[in-house]
């Protein structure tokens, strides 16, 4: 395996256990309420702004990910979708970057 590829490996692995290292215990605390989490991203200005940012990130990953699919007709990258969106951007690119890198 190509070292590049470890390192998105790296960064996959990375990209799941810090984020739900705060999403995890929140969910907990407040009973799996998604919406009480929705609710808290958008507490203040900043974490608004910080969740327009993801949420841009997020579509433009989206986006690029659909249409390298459609050119190159390597339909794996796709998994990487709902990667980006069941977890967040931290999983999708580097799977995506991992999953093009074959």
């Amino acid at each position: 395996m190509k070292p590049i590829r470890i390192v998105w490996l790296i960064l996959c692995v990375a990209g799941v256990i810090l984020p739900f290292r705060y999403f995890w215990p929140w969910l907990q605390a407040n009973d799996f309420d998604i919406a009480a989490m929705v609710d808290a991203w958008h507490a203040n200005d900043a974490s608004s702004g910080l969740v327009w940012d993801l949420t841009v990130a997020a579509v433009t990953l989206t986006v690029w990910i659909v249409w390298e699919s459609w050119t190159r007709r390597d339909w794996l990258g796709l998994i990487a979708i709902p990667a980006t969106y069941m977890v967040g951007v931290s999983l999708g690119l580097p799977l995506y970057l991992f999953l093009r890198s074959r």
